[in-house]
């Protein structure tokens, strides 16, 4: 086991790669959308909590296109003001499908942390 950090959330956690069964995130269940989505990002270890969180973005995804307008985004859903700039959101992030590695806020694919 090591010591290591959420490569999402850089909560402290434990991971056990020599032996990934018994490892903390195995007890956090995520659809095969959200395992095939996690084998396109950056991320490396994720607490459950990051792991939940994922999956539930992934789902909830599903029956959600991606907003190409101004018009058709929702504030708190898909951005917030900050400042009077537009700050978009993980999910934001997710619809779009692919990250743009320009080390976003809420980047959902981990590139801002991938040197973790």
């Amino acid at each position: 086991m090591k010591n290591t950090i959420c490569t999402h959330c850089k909560t402290k956690i434990t991971c056990n790669v020599e032996d990934i069964a018994k490892c903390n995130c195995t007890k956090v269940e995520i659809s095969n959308d959200t395992k095939n989505f996690l084998k396109g990002t950056y991320h490396k270890c994720l607490c459950n909590v990051c792991l939940e969180k994922i999956n539930d973005l992934v789902e909830k995804a599903k029956y959600e296109d991606f907003p190409k307008h101004r018009s058709e985004m929702l504030e708190d859903v898909h951005y917030y003001m900050e400042n009077e700039y537009f700050v978009f959101t993980e999910y934001y992030h997710l619809l779009k499908g692919q990250c743009c590695q320009n080390g976003c806020r809420h980047c959902v694919y981990g590139f801002k942390n991938r040197f973790i």
